[in-house]
This record gives structure tokens, sequence and C-alpha cells, in this order.
């Protein structure tokens, strides 16, 4: 059967879906296969995926396939019965965090799982109040999405939350540079405003329950926090009683290099950590990981089911990960590429104005673009993505995000390579000349 035309599945998606859909790009791709680091539209042309974190370990890899498929083929139901698979991916899990965090509940997105580290964390704590970053996002259920200050207007935040200013030492109030006493500084700044967040909770008659952070600031821009922060800000909420929840569905599962999770590198090991897409590899498949001790304080009170979470397929595929990871030394390139990126980058911003920070590490970049370096003014956000459909229409896909809508987004799968490195910042590189001719 031949493809559609693009334009007729277009007209067909406006009728059969709901508008609150989006497509990227200014002319969307109709993709119909992915293989790798590369995706094909249905015309046969293959596109760079410099965007895709779901399929980690590349689309559509062969052992995460036939894992699927051979346990989809024996069975798939639920927790409550017995199964190896199952069993065995929470003893795996446990072996890659500190040896603080070893309980494992399974459920099927990043959303779910920040929803239930959010319950459990009221339920052990006793407390209501929760303190996210500004600017953030971590789903779109209705408790989660009011923890997401990125989705909605500020004047419509329920009283129990409390927003502490993102630490962005580029654009924010504290800025690298600018404070005596350096990176210590900043973060002594960055972290008054989480005081001044649990101050605030209390003023209005709440205790934090815990503290959740994207351990990437993803939706924020991708931050790189000053060294110190983010164990201040565990300290500071543990001190009023709260939980540090890390949410690692962006930075997890190597995605920042050198380390599996990104929390591992700012020094603090957190109470409760969320996992998400990465984790099947293109299945739908996530997770919360605690402590036995909080684990055991969750269940004196409240029992936890989940029809799909941690059924036998989705723990199939998320085992092929973890093998793909370790026996390709996914981590390893990840560091090792991330290294190049790094290099590259430094040379796009010599020769671009319109480049004002790079940010990131591993395989998870953002290309802050401006329109006036010096001022730090955010280019638009119209102009922004007119440079990411440029980038595709060259055959690369990139992403934007940040509060603005400027900054370029690199978040490729984890087997991407030096030579698809150099590729990408080749195109990257034609485009923004051609944007400034």
């Amino acid at each position: 059967m031949e493809p559609m035309n693009g334009n007729d599945l277009l007209s067909r998606r406006r009728q059969a879906l709901a508008p609150a859909y989006e497509l990227f790009y200014d002319e969307p791709i109709h993709i119909v296969r992915g293989e790798g680091v590369w995706l094909f539209d249905a015309d046969g042309r293959r596109y760079l995926d410099c965007y895709n974190n779901v399929p980690s370990v590349g689309h559509c890899h062969p052992r995460v396939v036939e894992a699927i498929a051979t346990q989809a083929r024996l069975l798939n139901t639920h927790t409550r019965y017995l199964h190896e698979k199952v069993i065995e991916l929470g003893e795996r899990l446990g072996a890659k965090f500190s040896e603080k965090l070893s309980a494992c509940w399974f459920v099927c997105t990043g959303t779910e799982a920040n929803d239930l580290a959010t319950q459990i964390a009221r339920t052990v704590t006793g407390h209501y109040g929760m303190v996210v970053s500004e600017g953030s996002y971590h789903g779109n259920s209705d408790l989660v999405l009011k923890l997401s200050t990125s989705s909605y207007p500020a004047k419509d935040r329920p009283d129990w939350l409390a927003a502490a200013t993102a630490p962005d030492t580029y654009r924010g109030p504290y800025r690298a540079g600018s404070e005596p006493g350096g990176e210590e500084a900043l973060a002594e700044r960055y972290a008054d405003s989480v005081a001044e967040g649990v101050a605030g909770l209390a003023d209005r008659g709440y205790q934090p329950a815990a503290m959740l952070v994207d351990s990437s600031w993803d939706d924020n821009g991708l931050f790189v926090p000053p060294k110190g922060y983010l164990a201040r800000a565990a300290s500071i909420v543990r001190a009023a009683g709260g939980l540090f929840i890390a949410d690692e569905v962006q930075a997890g599962y190597c995605r920042l290099g050198d380390t599996w999770w990104g929390h591992e590198r700012y020094d603090v090991v957190p109470d409760i950590v969320v996992l998400g897409k990465p984790m099947g590899g293109g299945h739908p498949v996530a997770a919360v990981v605690s402590t036995p001790e909080i684990a055991a304080a969750f269940g004196e009170k409240m029992d936890y089911f989940n029809t799909f979470g941690g059924n036998p397929v989705a723990a199939a595929a998320a085992l092929a990960v973890l093998d793909v990871i370790d026996e390709e030394g996914l981590l390893e390139n990840a560091g090792e590429v991330g290294r190049h990126l790094e290099r590259g980058f430094a040379e796009l911003a010599n020769e671009h104005p319109i480049i004002g920070d790079v940010r990131g590490s591993g395989l998870f970049w953002g290309i802050d673009l401006v329109s006036d370096r010096e001022s730090r003014q955010p280019l638009d956000r119209a102009a922004a993505k007119h440079i990411v459909s440029a980038i595709c229409r060259e055959g690369v896909l990139m992403g934007l995000m940040g509060s603005h809508g400027n900054v370029l987004k690199m978040r490729p799968p984890l087997l991407f390579g030096r030579d698809n490195a150099d590729h990408a910042l080749e195109v990257i590189d034609a485009c923004l000349k051609r944007h400034a001719s």
C-alpha cells in the first residue's frame, strides 16, 4: 500500500484528532520508519534524529524489538503474579543507584511516576506542600500539571505550591561571574529562593512534602546549576520535614554523559527518583525508585496497583535497554561524543553572534539563540522556529525549549556517534549562516 500524500494525511489528522495536538516544523514531516539514529519519511528521505530520547538506545534496536516480541508471544499480564523479568528489572535498576535506593514501583509514563512520587511523599511525611522550579514541566495529569509551572498562568497556582527561582546562571537574576565568591555564592543565592518558597508555604499553612526537581532543567532551557546548589536546596527542604525527589525522566539513563543519573553530578542522593521515557527504548514503561524505609512507610498506609505498570513485556523491553547500554558502552559513548560536541559548539559560538550561550553535557545540549549577545535578548519564537525548520529541511531533526522558545534542543539516541555529531554541526553552521545573510 502506497503512503498517503502528506497534505491529505494532514487534513485527515485535523478532522480526527483534537486541536490541542501539535506538529513540529513549518512543514510537518511524515515519518514511517526508524533505524538507529535515523528516521525515514514516506518518500524514503532519511533524517538524522537529534531530538528523540524515547528510543534511548536507537530507533527499533533489534535487541529491544526481539525482547518485546518474544515476551508478547509468551505472556503479558500484571504485577499480581510472580514473574522473573519484573523482579529482575527491579534488582538491576536498584543496582544502578546509590545503595540507599532500591525499592521500585513500576508505572507506564513519567507523568504517572511523578504523580505517584508526590503521593508517596505526602503520605510518608504527612505534609501537603510542594516545591518545584519556576518554569518546570513534570507531566500532564491534574496533579502533575499543577507541579508544571511552565504550563499555566502563575495566578492559577494552588496555595500548596511554591516555585523557586530556577538556577539560570546565564539569564537569571544571579549570573556566572556576577557574584563575589563565585559558584558557591551563586549556589547560595539560588538556594535562598528555595528557603523563601518553604517560608511562603508555612505562611499559607503548609509544610513541604517534597521538592521535585528535573535534574536537567529541560523545559526551562537546560540549565547547569552552580556547584552545591542542589545539595543546598535538598537540605533546606529536608530540614523543613520534606523529601527530595529527582525527576530523571530527561536527565537519566546516561543522557548527561559520565553518570547514569543527573543528580549524581551534584553530590546529592535523592529520597525518591522518577524514571520515564528512555527506560523502555520506545516501549511505555516508567518507575519510581526510593529507599526501603520510605517504601515500607508508604506501604503501611497505602496499596498501589497499576494494571499495565510493570507488565512482563514492559519489563522485557526495559531489561533489553539496560543490556544494550552496558554491552554497547553507551554511557562511555555519551561522554566521549558529548565532549566532541562541546568543542564543536564552542567553535560555532565563536563564529555566530546569534549563539548567546551553549549549555549541557553528554548527549543533551541547548543552544541559546539571541537577537543581541550583549543584552542576552532571546531570539523571538518565530525566528527560532524558522531556524529549526531550516535545519529539518537539511535532514537534521532538532527541537526548541526554554521559556522564550529560543533554545535549540539536541537530545539524540545514546548511540549517536562522532560522525553524526559532525554532520549535525555542519548543518547547524550552514543554517545559521543563511539566517544571518
